[in-house]
């Protein structure tokens, strides 16, 4: 009996994706619910199950193609055995060694992942997916065969100039969209404040044995801020709201956007009541979701919401920045590297190390008062951090 495989909802606003890596060819039997199709969607890469046991019989869409949601993708036989590769006259030739594959916007996450913590570089290698393509297995099977050394009579790589087009991947064209949606619908603005990083370091420096020995993670510089964050929030509520039509939507609740990197550029998954959280428990789902980011693994209720977003710019060295809003919030705060900098306390001339922070906002609905408010909190907050835990 023939069991259509069906592109599931992929989450709020998405109605199509396309087609990564198939894991499974035709022939192929597959477990109830075992994964059988990557999908790239605007936010994450998601895999699609097969809906009962049986043999993949047909594969209704190609990698790189566009699907939608509730479109048939594929056919399953249910309860086949696996198919026995056919033979002809032509199975006794030599088979033609695969050419080199290519790396191209089309690649899985998977196999985007294994190239960047293998280093190999994808035009070296030969693929055994269909036309050739990578497979995550091809990459692993390069990294771990040495490499021969280059022939002293190897010709020099050909010069002039050159150019290269690849297609934008789905998530780069999100992001491209986004950005430009944040500038040309709010009125957005930007104000700055610095923080003394002293005291932070200090405890930081004092109590991170202690707490990795009892918690199982490095305590980092990110719970400091996102609790900050959270007290200047319900001090300045305007900056923890949105505007929806003619209406301000004001929250009790605190949903932090944290940015992290991806293979295929920058997404921010949510920190679900934030303010709520302990130092330990948010360490944990910030460390969480860079792991599952990196491994294109989020899924895509975690990247939806948000009431304000953290990003940190000092990660890459950045010293200034005017981080753009991610819509619909009103507010995104930059953090940036911290630098040694002359200061003045008590009349003299002292080092300390400084950051300087970035509140980026929606005019339209926070005034300067509130933005300049809101940074003066975070940083009385950074700068005494006996306020984190008295929630003063």
């Amino acid at each position: 009996m023939a069991i259509d495989v069906v592109i599931p909802a992929l989450g709020e606003s998405i109605t199509e994706a396309t087609v990564g890596e198939w894991l499974k060819k035709p022939g192929d039997a597959v477990k109830a619910d075992e994964p059988i199709v990557s999908l790239e969607t605007d936010k994450v890469a998601v895999e699609v199950p097969a809906p009962s046991a049986g043999v993949l019989s047909e594969q209704l869409a190609a990698v790189g193609d566009t699907v939608n949601v509730g479109a048939v993708i594929a056919r399953l036989e249910a309860g086949a055995a696996a198919a026995a590769p056919k033979t002809d006259a032509k199975a006794a030739e030599p088979a033609k060694a695969a050419a080199p594959a290519k790396a191209d916007a089309k690649q899985s996450p998977a196999v985007t992942v294994a190239l960047a913590e293998t280093g190999v570089d994808a035009a070296s290698v030969q693929g055994t997916g269909k036309d050739g393509r990578l497979t995550k297995g091809d990459v692993r099977t390069a990294a771990a065969t040495p490499v021969a050394a280059p022939a002293a009579s190897a010709a020099p790589a050909a010069g002039g100039r050159q150019e290269e087009r690849v297609r934008m991947t789905r998530l780069r064209q999100t992001i491209a969209r986004r950005l430009k949606e944040a500038q040309n619908t709010a009125a957005m603005l930007t104000t700055f404040n610095d923080v003394d990083m002293t005291a932070v370091m200090e405890a930081r420096d004092r109590y991170k044995d202690m707490f990795e020995k009892k918690h199982g993670v490095r305590l980092g510089f990110m719970s400091f801020f996102t609790k900050a964050c959270c007290l200047a929030l319900k001090d300045v509520p305007s900056v923890n709201a949105t505007i929806e039509g003619d209406e301000i939507v004001y929250r009790n609740y605190a949903d932090i956007g944290v940015a992290v990197s991806s293979p295929g550029g920058l997404v921010v998954p949510i920190l679900r009541n934030a303010d709520t959280l302990s130092f330990a428990e948010t360490e944990k789902a910030i460390g969480d979701f860079g792991r599952r980011a990196r491994d294109g693994q989020l899924k895509i209720e975690e990247l939806q919401g948000g009431t304000f977003t953290i990003s940190n710019g000092g990660v890459f060295g950045s010293l200034l920045s005017t981080p753009i809003l991610n819509p619909p919030q009103s507010g995104v705060l930059g953090m940036h590297r911290i630098e040694e900098r002359p200061v003045v306390r008590d009349g003299q001339i002292v080092v300390r190390p400084m950051m300087y922070l970035a509140l980026s906002y929606d005019h339209r609905l926070i005034d300067g008062r509130e933005a300049v408010t809101f940074l003066v909190r975070v940083k009385e907050a950074l700068e005494d951090p006996t306020r984190l835990v008295l929630d003063l």
